[in-house]
């Protein structure tokens, strides 16, 4: 069997949960962002999933297109949004087999309402349904919850690359290149992974410079292309997910070598233990950032909310830092850009006019165990429909969709009010409304990474905050009910700590 007539089914559902907090994801998140059906996906030209249809293409495969959907995170994918995007993916399946491989562009670190391993799921209803000799090859978030699932079911998975995630068209290309190359007869794919129990946010997971995460990405890249190892990939877990077996590691994929692929999976196992102090941030309170931002000259000085960070699954509707902003009094604030998610917040402002005093009580109206909404009086200065365009990122020119939104001025504080939660890229949203970040003195951004593609050499200082949420900078304080201790930060050492090892299907064969 050639590429040339190589019948490949390719599919992706994509999003990333939240089991702390976050609102629940139904089809109509899904239809904000990125939602296409058998044949439409076919249109998809960017993301993960343009990067596999462009090697596809090129490589002459008959291509049975089954169903692309992406989204903003969010607490959970409801029962029937979740039956409805399986049904239609395993339905077009099994109407298309014989098929000599199949495509899954995945997340890794999504739930649904009954079902913890949504992914782990799709995978081994794939694999029952194509037999045990057709292959399947995965992507996955380097933010996945890799579970025993997910590697029993593929033959090989393979990861994003970068943080921020640049790489994800790129991505798609290397899990259909490996795919093909895999049903040509050129590789036998085996894998596995191995994992410790670190479980850190992203604020210390850049892929570039100097940073524990970006070591281990480096040393794992240096071994791909030696002695059969075909793929490897590092994971730093996405730690909101009150699952068992929660823990950071690498991934290696190695042709017919099950055991090489096991010393590479727990060298970087290794590693990522021996640094997880690295991973860990220097937090402030939202307060005390204030205060300490206010004695840095110039700005833009960044406060790093992060736990409100809805590409984490927050809600995105807290004002812990807006409130100690507030607090410098209406003339004491310096210019200051503040993002709150509140629907009725948005509504009440279109139903005003431009220029008209409000008074408002805002925030914490989404997910109110995190703190209490902030009453306050402010003019409102600009309105919009909230439509924006990404430029790069996992969504690069997809349109994003905030819904009727609002810019309501306190004094110099700058609030822009939306109507839905949306992945932070870069600073899209605030140029939707007329906002030049750069020129503020604070800007509160909620995400604790993509920050840097705005302000990595404008900010004069950034300031990670410890407020209360979903997605917190520390996992130190975290009320887990399935995952058990022991685990990092928490329990600072493990005696005796050996990675938790699982292997693929294929190295049994091996």
């Amino acid at each position: 069997m050639t590429s040339k007539t190589a019948r490949i089914a390719i599919g992706s559902i994509l999003t990333e949960c939240n089991q702390f907090g976050g609102q629940a994801i139904d089809l109509s998140w899904f239809d904000r962002y990125d939602l296409y059906w058998g044949e439409q996906m076919l249109q998809v030209d960017g993301g993960v999933v343009g990067g596999g249809l462009q090697v596809l293409r090129e490589a002459g495969a008959d291509i049975v297109p089954l169903l692309s959907a992406s989204t903003c995170p969010g607490a959970y994918i409801t029962a029937d949004c979740y039956a409805r995007l399986r049904g239609e993916l395993l339905g077009r399946l099994s109407e298309a087999v014989p098929v000599e491989g199949v495509l899954l562009l995945l997340h890794g670190a999504s739930v649904a309402e009954g079902v913890d391993d949504p992914e782990g799921d799709l995978i081994t209803a794939v694999r029952d349904l194509v037999g045990p000799q057709t292959l399947i090859v995965g992507t996955l978030d380097l933010h996945a919850h890799v579970t025993a699932a997910m590697v029993a079911g593929a033959d090989a998975l393979v990861a994003w690359e970068t943080y921020p995630h640049g790489d994800t068209f790129g991505t798609g290309q290397r899990g259909a290149r490996l795919l093909l190359d895999s049903i040509e007869g050129r590789c036998r794919p085996t894998m596995v992974m191995a994992k410790v129990p670190v479980l850190t946010s992203g604020i210390c997971g850049a892929t570039a410079g100097d940073g524990a995460f970006a070591r281990h990405m480096r040393f794992a890249k240096e071994c791909e292309g030696r002695d059969g190892v075909l793929s490897t990939s590092v994971f730093l877990v996405h730690p909101y997910l009150d699952q068992p077996d929660l823990g950071s590691g690498g991934l290696v994929v190695t042709d017919g070598d099950p055991d090489g692929a096991e010393v590479i999976a727990r060298e970087i196992a290794a590693r990522y233990w021996a640094s997880r102090f690295e991973l860990e941030p220097e937090v402030h309170a939202a307060a005390e950032a204030v205060a300490l931002g206010l004695e840095v000259s110039g700005g833009p000085v960044i406060l790093v909310e992060t736990a409100d960070c809805a590409g984490g699954g927050a809600s995105g509707d807290s004002v812990a830092t807006l409130k100690a902003l507030l607090d410098l009094g209406k003339d004491g604030a310096p210019i200051s850009l503040v993002p709150v998610v509140d629907p009725k917040a948005a509504a009440a402002c279109h139903a005003a006019s431009v220029g008209e005093e409000l008074s408002l009580v805002l925030g914490h109206q989404l997910d109110p165990r995190w703190g209490v909404a902030v009453p306050l009086s402010g003019r409102v200065a600009r309105l919009s429909d909230g439509l924006f365009r990404y430029q790069g990122g996992v969504w690069d020119g997809v349109q994003g969709e905030m819904g009727p939104s609002a810019v309501l001025e306190v004094g110099q504080i700058h609030i822009l009010i939306t109507t839905h939660a949306t992945y932070d890229w870069a600073d899209e949203q605030w140029r939707a409304v007329g906002l030049n970040p750069l020129q503020a003195k604070f800007v509160v951004a909620k995400n604790p990474m993509n920050f840097h593609n705005v302000y990595g050499d404008a900010a004069t200082a950034v300031f990670i905050l410890d407020t209360p949420g979903p997605t917190p900078a520390t996992l130190r304080n975290c009320s887990f009910k399935r995952l058990k201790r022991p685990f990092f930060p928490v329990d600072q050492e493990i005696p005796g700590l050996q990675p938790v090892v699982l292997r693929s299907a294929s190295c049994s064969a091996a």
